[in-house]
């Protein structure tokens, strides 16, 4: 990959001529007059969702009830439907995927189903970086088994407050670990963990381990088959932009097919039974046994249509440029921005980072507040980093170097003075 950048305009208007995926913007809502920089919380709106979306709206204005039996039965079995485009971004077999719920409910899920604690070996492995959600609900689970969260979660911390280190997350590999559950990219600071070695390391001691997925998935290339996790939760209204609380998505091992769901519904019984509306609970060998309720058809109909742009441009080639054109943006801050104060906050080597920058700053929440005012859409994580993502699909190299000019105009002409250190509801 050519790193040989320079700081000019013109060579992020020659880095855009040359881009491959730049003509895939086209089929983005980019909105004039602003720079969105904020797809790995919410992703852009694509035409192609839009497209699938209104497809589903006429379906239903059309047919009614009737949309559960046409096209092959395809809006009754939509999660299977969405799930064959889906799984070939994590590398596993469709039937493994369930497009279902949310991340938080598929994390209930997926421990209700495999957290089986005994006397002995009755722990849930954390670390203390992971998006708050994750620890809620494990804590949540620990409670319904009637142990108390402070003995029974085990959370391997962070010696910086920034960082996990994999082999202290091995070394709390104990006797009494019964499940763990890690991030793939840490959301704050872009880590990526190697889920081959940590998952392996847990196989070797007979622990299940699930992954969450929500900052990687449509930014990193993974395989969760080579890698062979029992699980995986995400989201897919970030790098997916599969639209604002997007149904999300539950990865089981097939392996795990003869389990029951911790957590049973009617959509995750067999069809042949299913309307017979037997009080006996008869669960689907696949991952769609998995399923609570009915699909909600139109939080799902926008992944029908973005995940077509996924999977006709690859995750490789997503992958690549995301890595450029961070690349490109932690170039520009080093070069332009270090002398006020500004600093890259995440890992530089290109395994070990996910599809954002963590730009610090002692200011950071006021400079994010500037940065609005200026059209350029972040978001702020406490205490001081401001997440830029630069996404593969609809942002510019141009974009990125104007971002930099802007944070350099802030900065230079201490314009986050203006502004109030008060969080907003959202930051």
């Amino acid at each position: 990959m050519d790193t040989a950048f320079n700081t000019t305009k013109e060579f992020a208007e020659a880095l855009d001529k040359a881009d491959v995926l730049h003509h895939v913007r086209d089929r983005f809502y980019i909105q004039p007059h602003e720079i969105y920089m904020d797809g790995n919380s919410l992703g852009l709106a694509s035409k192609d969702a839009e497209a699938s979306l209104l497809n589903a709206l006429e379906v239903w204005k059309k047919e009614g009830i009737k949309i559960w039996n046409i096209e092959d039965s395809k809006y009754y079995h939509y999660s299977k439907h969405i799930a064959s485009q889906m799984a070939p971004l994590i590398g596993v077999e469709s039937d493994e995927v369930v497009i279902v719920g949310s991340t938080t409910s598929n994390i209930h899920q997926a421990l209700s189903t495999f957290y089986e604690p005994t006397d002995k070996k009755y722990k849930i492995l954390v670390d203390d970086l992971n998006f708050p959600t994750d620890r809620y609900a494990v804590d949540s689970q620990v409670r319904q088994k009637g142990l108390d969260p402070k003995n029974a979660v085990k959370v391997v911390k962070s010696s910086d407050g920034v960082f996990i280190d994999e082999d202290a997350i091995i070394e709390a590999m104990t006797d009494d670990v019964a499940l763990i559950l890690l991030p793939t990219v840490l959301y704050r600071s872009a880590q990526v963990l190697d889920m081959k070695k940590l998952t392996m390391a847990a196989k070797e001691r007979d622990i299940i381990i699930g992954w969450d997925l929500c900052h990687a998935i449509g930014a990193i290339e993974m395989d969760l088959t080579q890698i062979d996790a029992d699980f995986a939760v995400w989201c897919t209204y970030k790098y997916l932009s599969g639209g604002p609380g997007a149904t999300a998505g539950l990865y089981i091992n097939k392996r795990h097919f003869n389990r029951n769901p911790g957590t049973a519904g009617w959509f995750g019984n067999k069809d042949e039974t299913q309307f017979q509306l037997n009080h006996t609970f008869e669960h689907q060998p696949d991952a769609s046994g998995w399923q609570v309720g009915t699909p909600n058809i139109l939080s799902m109909a926008p992944l029908e249509g973005v995940l077509n742009i996924f999977n006709e441009i690859g995750m490789h080639a997503i992958r690549n440029k995301s890595l450029h054109i961070t690349a490109y943006l932690m170039y520009l801050i080093d070069e332009k921005l270090s002398d006020y104060g500004y600093s890259v906050g995440n890992l530089r080597d290109d395994f070990k980072r996910g599809g954002h920058v963590c730009l610090v700053h002692n200011e950071a929440y006021r400079i994010s507040l500037a940065l609005k005012d200026k059209g350029v859409i972040p978001d702020f994580r406490e205490p001081n980093v401001i997440r830029l993502a630069p996404i593969a699909l609809y942002t510019s190299y141009e974009e990125v170097y104007k971002v930099v000019e802007i944070l350099e105009e802030i900065a230079q002409d201490h314009l986050y003075e203006q502004y109030s250190n008060k969080r907003g509801l959202v930051v």
